[in-house]
């Protein structure tokens, strides 16, 4: 059996398994409260980063209106304007 003929590096892993099982109830409270400052402060920026984002499409949105508001009024503007017909007498 080629896996258990290096018992170090089989010791190892056991060893390293069985040092997170013990490990694991000290150290996830301190990593959690490490990271919830780092994952709050991303939360906040993505909430502000929404926030400009729907700010700068309004802005656009009301633009294109205004762009597509006098295009129409220069459209009725250039329909009204009177043809002079030529007459043959």
């Amino acid at each position: 059996m080629a896996l258990l003929d290096n018992g170090y590096r089989v010791g190892a892993g056991l060893a390293v398994g069985i040092g997170a099982i013990l490990l694991a109830p000290v150290l996830v409270p301190v990593v959690a409260a490490a990271a919830k400052p780092i994952i709050k402060a991303g939360i906040k920026g993505g909430m502000l980063l929404y926030a400009k984002t729907r700010e700068i499409i309004a802005e656009t949105q009301e633009v294109i209106e205004d762009l597509a508001a006098e295009a129409k009024s220069e459209l009725a503007q250039e329909q009204q304007v009177v043809v002079p017909e030529v007459t043959s007498d």
